[in-house]
């Protein structure tokens, strides 16, 4: 983030905390023109959602982080749709496809091990935001290895 951008987005952190800032975001994403910068933005988003859903488990707010679970499968979905759109061949021009695949593989890493450290009867909050991101992952890592279509 530039300058200004960096003192506006700090001070709605330090004002509202973490799940707002993730929200704030997300909306900059969506609004972004460039749909492989768009992909960039929202899988950002993605990340700084998994940070303030692990600030609230430790504060013991469920509810955050169900929201920030929400956030984070609709920042990939945002993303993976951002890089359809494109219509670019993955095999072709692969360097955002290729990015956000790297992104989602890490962001699932990151889940597992947040899930693995939760409660038992917590981790069943994070199972549907696993589940959307290792389809993301999937299709994403499978348009970069099909091979030529015939």
């Amino acid at each position: 983030m530039g300058g200004w951008r960096h003192m506006t987005a700090l001070a709605l952190a330090l004002a509202c905390g973490p799940a707002a800032l993730a929200a704030a975001d997300l909306r900059q994403a969506q609004a972004e023109p460039n749909l492989d910068k768009r992909s960039k933005l929202a899988l950002e988003n993605a990340a700084a959602a998994l940070l303030a859903m692990e600030a609230a488990y430790a504060k013991g707010d469920s509810r955050a982080v169900a929201a920030n679970a929400a956030e984070i499968q609709e920042s990939v979905e945002l993303a993976y749709t951002s890089l359809s759109q494109t219509g670019k061949d993955p095999r072709k021009s692969p360097k955002w496809f290729k990015r956000a695949e790297i992104q989602t593989r890490d962001l699932l890493r990151r889940l597992d091990s947040f899930q693995a450290d939760m409660s038992f009867k917590d981790r069943p909050l994070l199972d549907q935001a696993k589940a959307g991101v290792q389809r993301v992952h999937d299709s994403l890592l499978m348009g970069l290895m099909e091979g030529k279509h015939k």
